[in-house]
Parts: structure tokens; C-alpha cells; sequence
């Protein structure tokens, strides 16, 4: 078996994936560690699908669905879609301006919102994604996210449409580690470990109770068939803030579950003529 504690000197790759693996777990600790607060433990279902669509040398396009489900996928937590203009900027980095759509519905013991009403939410936002050099056979990768978040909120139950439109800011930050396995580096037909940590942050003057709103964290295992598709699946946490406080407590969703991603990248340029 493949014992990342145990990784030979020879393979610094091995050893550097499990010493920064043991740093994502802590990050997501601390969120944990309050004991004056509700608590919501919900079992999850996240199946997305993410697609690069290239049309210019520097230029292409983003599309992406995400099929959240609670109860192991038995009833809806949130549906997104999210579309984009990628601009590679350097074979290191590449920038992203882009536009979401979610709906949000009433799922755990504390629904997102009061009234427990599904809810829909527009997003613009602004990525950057940055590689970091490989180190050994581990590749590392920031991403860099600011959003901002334009919600229905409901008042009462018995409302027909939004009682009012909120608006709030978030910051996301993303470090993922990614390393093949029985290979020196990701080709074709390669298997491989993935482990990322997110943190969520909101800011402005429509942010509460919730200045950290969410923090999420993937343990994954993945395929990679060819350079245009690849698989990848395994344990998903997402630990969320609610943004209303209930007799004076916050509350925390503390969701676990599976997360399951398919990857595609097409080329759409024309290919040149002999």
C-alpha cells in the first residue's frame, strides 16, 4: 500500500504532498474548536463539471455546473452555474472575469435563511490562478477569487418574490496540491492524490455575523486519461457560518460527504492548414 508517512528519501515529492497535506488539515480546525454555538451536520453530495473551451492562443472560455446535493444526494442544498473569459497571462498564471448564477435551498436543521425559502443569488467575480514551481513530483496551485454576491432574501414564508435584494463582497482563497502516482510527472493514463483547502471571507457593509463565512477541504483521488479529460473524487468538508445569529449563537453547518469532478479541455481553434 502507498504509505505517504512513510515516503523514501529518494522521493522528496512524497514527503513534501504529506507534510503540506498535515498543514490543509489543520486549517481546518480551528473552525471547530468553539463550543458556544449551534451546530448543523448535514451528509453531502457535490457532483461538478468544469470545462475550458480555448478559442485564440491566449483566449478561452469557462463553463462550469455544480449539482450540490444533501442527504447523499437525496434532496437539493445548491445548484450553481458559472461562466467565464479565461486570459492566459503566462504559462504560471491566468486571470478570469466571470458570472454565476446559484439557487440556494432550505436544507440542515437552520435553513441559510429565516424564512426558510429557496433563494436565487447573482454573482460577478474575478480570478486569478497561479502554479507555483513543481516541486519534486508535487503540484501546487493558488487560486485567487474575489465575488460579488447579489441575493433575494425572504422576509416570511409567505412571500411570493424577494422582499429585498442583498449585497455583499467575498474573498476566496485556494491552495491545491496535486502529485501523481508511480509516475515522475502527469502524463496520459496516470493516476494521482489531490488534496485543496479553501477559505471564504466576506466583507462590506451587508456582512454580520459572518465575516468568515466557509471554509472547504478535498481529499481526492483522480484519473487522468488524456490532456482534454480527467476524473478525480473523494471526502469533501465544508464548514459554513451561517450569516443570522438564532438566540444569540452562531451557527455552523459542519457538511461532509463526497465530492465527485470531471475536467474537460477542448480546443476549438481551427487547425492550421498544410
Amino acid at each position: 500500500m502507498f504509505d505517504l508517512t512513510k515516503a523514501r528519501p529518494r522521493d522528496p515529492g512524497a514527503a513534501l504532498f504529506a507534510g503540506l497535506l498535515l498543514a490543509l488539515l489543520g486549517l481546518s480546525r480551528p473552525a471547530l474548536a468553539q463550543n458556544t454555538r449551534l451546530e448543523d451536520p448535514n451528509s453531502i453530495l457535490w457532483v461538478t463539471n468544469t470545462s475550458t473551451l480555448r478559442f485564440a492562443e491566449k483566449w478561452s472560455g469557462h463553463l462550469e455546473y455544480q449539482w450540490r446535493r444533501d442527504r447523499w444526494g437525496q434532496t437539493w442544498q445548491q445548484s450553481l452555474l458559472r461562466t467565464g473569459i479565461n486570459y492566459k497571462v503566462s504559462d504560471a498564471l491566468t486571470v478570469r472575469l466571470g458570472y454565476a448564477w446559484v439557487e440556494t435551498f432550505p436544507y440542515g436543521d437552520y435553513p441559510i435563511q429565516g424564512a426558510g425559502r429557496q433563494f436565487t443569488e447573482h454573482r460577478g467575480y474575478q480570478l486569478a490562478q497561479l502554479s507555483s514551481p513543481t516541486q519534486g513530483r508535487v503540484e501546487i496551485s493558488h487560486r485567487f477569487m474575489l465575488e460579488q454576491r447579489l441575493f433575494g432574501r425572504y422576509l416570511s414564508p409567505a412571500s411570493e418574490r424577494p422582499d429585498e435584494w442583498v449585497y455583499v463582497n467575498r474573498l476566496r482563497y485556494m491552495l491545491r496540491l496535486q502529485m501523481p502516482l508511480g509516475k515522475p510527472k502527469m502524463e496520459d493514463k496516470t493516476p494521482y492524490l489531490a488534496a485543496y483547502d479553501e477559505i471564504l471571507i466576506g466583507f462590506g457593509n451587508n456582512v454580520n455575523a459572518n465575516v468568515f463565512d466557509q471554509n472547504r477541504l478535498g481529499l481526492l483521488v483522480g484519473y487522468r486519461f488524456t490532456p482534454q479529460f480527467r476524473v478525480e473524487g473523494g471526502y469533501f468538508q465544508q464548514i459554513l457560518q451561517l450569516p443570522r445569529l438564532i438566540g444569540g449563537r452562531n451557527v455552523f453547518q459542519n457538511n461532509q460527504g463526497i465530492i465527485l469532478n470531471t475536467v474537460v479541455n477542448l480546443d476549438l481553434r481551427k487547425p492550421a492548414a498544410k
